[in-house]
């Protein structure tokens, strides 16, 4: 029998996490840009730590953002900062980078 919210073969580390805030900078501020804070346990599971950039995947779109750790989140929630396409109670999920995968490379071309 497998967990609730767990279908067979799910990896952990891609479960989805429930917006519970968004903050939209302004042009002046001192901290600006993409910037996800998430539960110690939820960013320990993605193999992420703190300052990291990360992939947010919403509803409508995806982008990169800074990694921030908050103890006083509960775990599966995060809060979001500067990310166009998702608003608060939606639904998203957080990737760590695969920086191993030379994604854009040309076919036949070779590397030193």
């Amino acid at each position: 029998m497998t967990p609730i919210g767990r279908g067979p073969g799910e990896d952990s580390r891609q479960r989805p996490l429930r917006v519970v805030g968004f903050i939209a900078t302004r042009a002046n501020d001192p901290e600006r840009g993409p910037m996800v804070t998430m539960n110690p346990d939820d960013a320990r599971t993605r193999l992420l730590v703190d300052g990291e950039l990360a992939w947010v995947y919403g509803p409508r779109r995806h982008e990169l953002a800074e990694v921030r750790i908050d103890e006083r989140l509960t775990r599966g929630d995060v809060n979001l900062r500067d990310i166009v396409g998702v608003a608060p109670s939606e639904i998203v999920r957080v990737v760590k980078p695969d920086l191993d995968d030379r994604g854009g490379a040309v076919r036949g071309a070779r590397y030193a």
